[in-house]
């Protein structure tokens, strides 16, 4: 990132980002447990589907309807979830180092569908679309990844993470810099929770 957006824009945020059900909360989860103050407002309960609870903060997705989004400026240094269809809107009177998370779609799938399922809730696209539209999704992130200035990105797959904690725990910490708990983050990885895998 160049120096000088450093000098005016001052610390980054720290962003977690991904497709829903892509281990978002769970990166959230580690960087909470490596020393992070994360961003989130407590609305969203945990349950049965993130039962380690979610870290949200419901202004995230009001982000593209926003004309101010200097609250955004409390969340230099410290961690917070967007998912990834909401990274263009992020202003560039920030900069960002953005963790995006990355998974298998028909794990993602699987894991909507049975979400939606527990909650008695019809899924309103076939399978295929859905695939689809979440590859096009993709591409656009990567796109805009690739070429804002304001943000630098690591990538980590969701099934990496849940294979080798304390790999995925170094490489975040080297990238967000300074002092944090690795231990602490590869332990907050819990693999039970990864109950949808590719076949």
């Amino acid at each position: 990132m160049n120096p000088l957006r450093r000098i005016l824009y001052g610390k980054p945020i720290i962003v977690v980002s991904g497709l829903p059900r892509s281990g978002t909360s769970m990166a959230m989860r580690m960087l909470q447990a490596g020393g992070v103050q994360t961003v989130e407002d407590g609305q969203r309960s945990a349950d049965v589907d993130n039962p380690k609870g979610y870290f949200e903060d419901e202004r995230v997705m009001q982000l593209a309807e926003m004309d101010d989004k200097t609250w955004l400026r409390d969340a230099r240094g410290k961690g917070i979830k967007v998912i990834s269809y909401l990274l263009k809107e992020l202003p560039r009177s920030n900069n960002y180092k953005v963790i995006l998370m990355e998974r298998d779609i028909g794990e993602v799938l699987a894991s909507q569908g049975k979400m939606l399922q527990r909650r008695g809730e019809e899924n309103p696209t076939d399978d295929a679309r859905m695939a689809a539209n979440y590859e096009s999704l993709v591409w656009r992130v990567n796109y805009l990844l690739k070429r804002a200035p304001h943000i630098e990105t690591l990538r980590l797959h969701y099934a990496e993470v849940v294979r080798d904690p304390g790999a995925a725990a170094r490489r975040i910490a080297a990238f967000v810099g300074g002092e944090m708990d690795v231990d602490q983050m590869a332990a907050a990885v819990d693999p039970n929770l990864y109950r949808n895998r590719a076949q």
